[in-house]
């Protein structure tokens, strides 16, 4: 069975920073793609980024320069390191292997 397992959500004030932690079980991070996508309060799903099998990384406008995807082949897992935070960017977050797996997603909160 494929599982994906986020970690690393919570609250945090704005311009603060979280990272997000992704293990994965039954594919493997050094030949697959991995995702993140998100689903803010009343919203629909939105995707976030993207890593490719190898380095290439992939990112909706709104976070370049802000979010860093990655991923450890070791530990079969992949990061989202979320910095400058928003409001905005408060939302379910969820793991991908797209895209016919998805975590159970994890909660960011930006908020004073």
């Amino acid at each position: 069975d494929v599982q994906l397992v986020e970690s690393g959500g919570g609250l945090v004030q704005p311009g603060g920073s979280l990272r997000l932690s992704c293990a994965v079980s039954g594919v493997t991070v050094s030949t697959n793609w991995v995702c993140w996508v998100r689903q803010a309060p009343g919203k629909g799903l939105e995707w976030v980024s993207c890593i490719n099998r190898g380095t290439t990384t992939y990112y909706v406008d709104s976070v370049k320069g802000r979010f860093t995807i990655s991923k450890e082949n070791a530990k079969n897992t992949a990061y989202l390191q979320m910095n400058s935070l928003k409001s905005e960017d408060t939302a379910v977050y969820y793991c991908v292997s797209p895209w016919d797996y998805w975590g159970q997603g994890t909660q960011v909160t930006v908020s004073s």
